[in-house]
């Protein structure tokens, strides 16, 4: 079975020392492409240069809501240059966040609607961070009919989901779906289209039961997958399959396997 990790952070520092030895041990259980998703400029040039230098590693690059102080024409331009890379298939993680709010929330916009209408002109889908915002940030994503992306680590509402769903958006799903307390996450899933979810470990960050509270890797993907194969009721290979499909679908720079 082949599957990808649509969303790690190889590049942060609590797996950048060791990205090789994690991707080797998630290709031994079938992990066999990465997604190095940015989340301010260093991390995203960060994510650029691994990707340069590993067949399966593609990168996205963004400004993260957290750190939209940053944010400024200098960025932007750098930004869209890292853009033009053939390995850069996606601009994120970008979003509101209005839990923690460690970027003014008008900075948060800015910094968003800039990164939200390069992503128009470049034709490149989005990877979207969300958290206590929905409402606000889906009312930002319809103003950008043509762009497509990923809500990553899904945590809205029914209500949420079905319209992102209708915006043209995928679900970004993750070890949460394994925790015991999630069971409304899994009632969501449960009834989203099969051609809408793409798996994801945000490593190294939520990682799934039953490692929970230890660091994420790329390697438990298979966790998540065994996870939503028991609530679609559909074999393993089958899912693999299909949701290769969808990151194809996701990230048309993504073409084939490596």
């Amino acid at each position: 079975m082949f599957w990808t990790d649509t969303h790690c952070h190889l590049n942060h520092p609590d797996l950048l020392s060791e990205w090789e030895a994690v991707v080797a041990r998630a290709q031994q259980g079938g992990v066999q492409r990465f997604v190095v998703v940015g989340y301010d400029l260093e991390s995203s040039q960060r994510a650029v240069q691994l990707a340069e230098q590993h067949p399966s590693l593609y990168a996205t690059v963004g400004i993260h809501p957290h750190d939209a102080a940053q944010w400024n024409p200098a960025t932007h331009q750098q930004l869209a240059e890292l853009c033009q890379h053939p390995r850069v298939v996606a601009i994120g993680e970008i979003g509101l966040d209005f839990y923690r709010d460690l970027s003014p929330r008008e900075v948060q916009y800015e910094a968003f609607h800039a990164q939200m209408t390069l992503a128009q002109t470049l034709q490149l889908p989005v990877v979207i961070h969300c958290r206590e915002a929905y409402d606000p940030l889906l009312e930002v994503l319809a103003q950008y009919p043509s762009v497509r992306g990923v809500l990553h680590c899904f945590s809205g509402t029914e209500t949420h989901a079905r319209r992102g769903l209708e915006l043209g958006y995928w679900l970004g799903i993750g070890g949460v779906i394994t925790f015991r307390s999630a069971e409304s996450l899994r009632a969501i899933v449960r009834e989203t289209p099969r051609d809408r979810i793409v798996l994801e470990t945000d490593a190294p960050y939520l990682a799934p039961h039953p490692y929970r509270g230890k660091r994420n890797e790329p390697a438990y993907i298979p966790l998540i997958a065994q996870q939503l194969a028991a609530l679609w009721e559909m074999p393993l290979d089958a899912l693999a399959e299909l949701t290769e499909r969808n990151v194809r679908q996701l990230f048309p720079r993504i073409t084939h396997a490596p």
